[in-house]
């Protein structure tokens, strides 16, 4: 007799757990994508380290880190889930189907109001677009994602920049008459709290105390300065259309960031419709005028 050399696998749920709460970074996000409740991700995840014999994660609940073994174990996860994902999508027919997960102040500022173009060039594209989390770095299901990206990872394998970033404070040219950007009301999003800090090292300038009023998102705070509420922090692409109309203004100006528009192709995911997309949004970016250094107010 011979005997079983091969050692049983742990769960498949115990790995999806696991692989979505690494790649999201929070327990909430993983369940919400799996469509299960947030105790169910622990306990998965908890046997899954029982049966391996190793922690996956360490440190406090609200400020979970991936452990060496944690960090080995998930881009094989990753990449295993998405070429399942690909060949599931292939089997079912919808070879011109495009499936993209995309940055939610992106894609409301950036990338819808230009579609029409895409969708005019190439209509045989059937394009789904979803939203994805601000600090998530892909999703299940999805061919690519579109996201702000730190320099650092714009030349891994995969990434393709599109467009280079700029921060910089606007607000409406009404409320640029009475106040300065620096000690209007600060609109600050919640998906990019570190807007202002950031912009404020860029430009070498300190903050003073203002009033603060938070939104959920970017594109809420962009609208919340075209409203007139106070002076936000935003990406000069999202800007550009804006400013060049009048509606906002910007009388600091923007710094380089250290980022940059990009997008992520999953592992396996490479498809015609997606090098479609992808060169389209190339094209597009590559009409991005600079950004201005400083921008006198009205």
């Amino acid at each position: 007799m011979f005997e079983n050399l091969t050692s049983p696998l742990p769960s498949l749920n115990a790995l999806r757990a696991f692989e979505a709460m690494a790649r999201n970074g929070r327990v909430t996000l993983a369940a919400e994508e799996l469509h299960v409740t947030h105790s169910a991700v622990s306990r998965q995840v908890k046997a899954l380290e029982g049966t391996l014999g190793v922690r996956l994660f360490t440190g406090p609940k609200h400020r979970l880190e991936l452990t060496p073994a944690g960090r080995e174990l998930l881009p094989q996860l990753t990449e295993a889930f998405d070429q399942i994902a690909t060949a599931v999508r292939r089997v079912r027919g919808g070879a011109e189907d495009l499936h993209v997960a995309v940055n939610a102040s992106l894609s409301v500022k950036w990338l819808i109001p230009r579609l029409a173009g895409f969708e005019a060039a190439h209509p045989e594209v059937r394009l789904h677009l979803s939203e994805l989390a601000s600090h998530a770095t892909a999703q299940r299901g999805a061919q690519a994602v579109v996201r702000i990206t730190p320099t650092s990872r714009l030349s891994e394998p995969g990434v393709t920049p599109f467009i280079f970033n700029a921060l910089g404070p606007v607000m409406s040219p009404g409320l640029a008459r009475r106040t300065d950007p620096l000690h209007a009301p600060r609109l600050a999003a919640q998906s990019h709290p570190e807007g202002w800090p950031i912009w404020a090292a860029l430009a070498g300038v300190e903050l003073p105390q203002a009033i603060e009023r938070p939104f959920a998102h970017v594109h809420f705070a962009m609208d919340a300065a075209l409203a007139g509420l106070g002076a936000a922090i935003v990406s000069w692409p999202l800007a550009a259309d804006e400013i060049a109309a009048g509606r906002l203004v910007a009388p600091l100006g923007f710094r380089k960031s250290e980022s940059g528009f990009a997008i992520h192709v999953a592992p396996g995911a490479e498809s015609k419709p997606l090098a479609r997309f992808r060169d389209w949004l190339v094209a597009k970016g590559a009409k991005t005028p600079p950004w201005p250094e400083r921008l006198s107010g009205p």
